[in-house]
């Protein structure tokens, strides 16, 4: 299994940054490695918001699809996403948001596994590499729209 944590400060307002996160739909325009992000099915109640949504990743002709269970705490600004079906078999990522000032403290954790042993290996060395690259994806698209 792959685990790693990253904490970022990200200069927007925590609501706005929760939004971006929330707007899985839009993670093509920005996301390393994303090419394409579905919302299935949406429900929202007065304490959480929570989707069903695809994401398709990789390269040209090399990509999966995974499906996932995005769920959104309103009470405690967090964001825990688990696996529903595809190349995982096993994931679980947890954002936490924290009002700083004018910007907001990200923290972000992921555990997960692929079902392919090969792939898995493969992945071990380069997670640190490819989990920069998303954060900033997000501190750049943070920095780009909420100025």
């Amino acid at each position: 299994m792959s685990s790693a944590s990253i904490k970022k400060i990200i200069p927007c307002s925590k609501k706005n940054l929760i939004d971006m996160v929330l707007d899985i739909e839009k993670y093509s325009e920005f996301v390393p490695w994303c090419m394409e992000g579905k919302i299935n099915e949406k429900k929202e109640s007065e304490d959480f918001i929570e989707i069903k949504a695809d994401l398709k990743v990789g390269k040209k002709f090399l990509n999966e699809i995974y499906s996932s269970l995005v769920l959104y705490s309103k009470k405690e600004d967090t964001i825990i996403v688990t696996n529903i079906k595809g190349p995982l078999k096993y994931l679980k990522n947890e954002w936490k948001f924290r009002k700083i000032n004018n910007s907001t403290m990200l923290e972000f954790s992921i555990d997960f596994e692929l079902k392919n042993n090969f792939l898995n290996m493969i992945m071990k060395n380069s997670f640190s590499f490819g989990l920069n690259k998303i954060a900033d994806a997000f501190d750049d698209r943070a920095k780009k729209i909420f100025k």
